[in-house]
């Protein structure tokens, strides 16, 4: 999954970009809110942790701009300032969730991860397709109970297809969702990917929709996802 930090704090910034990595992230960071603006204008991302005391364009005007553009993508905002005003101000501007500064990081990645199963559809911690299971708190899966051994960028393929199974999903999104801003994209590279997760988890698993893309199913006979 992909999430957009947006923090002039230098120091919090190192440390959240790679807590974030950490939990399976692909992190681009804007220090200020123009940047902010532009990258959550034009960047498709699955969440975005989103400070309020930016240079320039504070936060919330940052967001009351991607919601009039009709941006929809998950707003966690993560600011010193705790007064119930600046949180109404907050929600108000279209924020789904709000955080206040000192804060735990385990608290922060809970957060995120409940805001990414609201915005995909999913009321379980756990996600699960047949005897595939995947705990995004933990980064870990497993098929049929026995434990998958996955690469970063594996994990991350998984993570992404498991959180919208049923569906096609393209190269081309699997590439915008996979990698940060500054990785060297090729969207080739998905398929040799693909074809390492096909022989943990099973090839019949992820079909190939020819011309299309992918879409991750259970095996015949097996329960539909949780």
């Amino acid at each position: 999954m992909r999430v957009l930090l947006v923090e002039d704090d230098a120091d919090l910034s190192r440390q959240l970009k790679t807590a974030l990595g950490d939990a399976g992230y692909a992190v681009d960071h804007a220090p200020g809110g123009e940047e902010a603006h532009y990258l959550g204008e034009n960047e498709p991302y699955d969440v975005i942790v989103l400070d309020l005391g930016l240079p320039k364009i504070d936060g919330v005007s940052v967001l009351e701009r991607w919601r009039r553009e009709g941006k929809a993508t998950p707003v966690l905002i993560l600011t010193a300032r705790g007064a119930w005003s600046d949180k109404v101000a907050g929600f108000d501007a279209g924020a789904d969730d709000y955080l206040t500064k000192p804060f735990h990081t385990e608290e922060l990645l809970a957060r995120l991860r409940a805001l990414l199963r609201r915005s995909a559809g999913h009321a379980s911690a756990t996600l699960s397709c047949g005897g595939l299971r995947l705990d995004p708190r933990a980064a870990r899966a497993s098929v049929n109970g026995e434990p998958l051994r996955l690469t970063s960028l594996e994990y991350r393929l998984l993570h992404y297809m498991m959180m919208h199974q049923g569906r096609v999903i393209s190269r081309t999104e699997l590439v915008e969702h996979l990698y940060d801003q500054d990785f060297d994209r090729d969207s080739n590279t998905i398929e040799v990917f693909i074809g390492r997760v096909r022989k943990k988890v099973g090839s019949d698993r992820i079909e190939t929709v020819r011309g299309l893309g992918y879409r991750l199913t259970p095996l015949p006979g097996e329960t539909e996802a949780a």
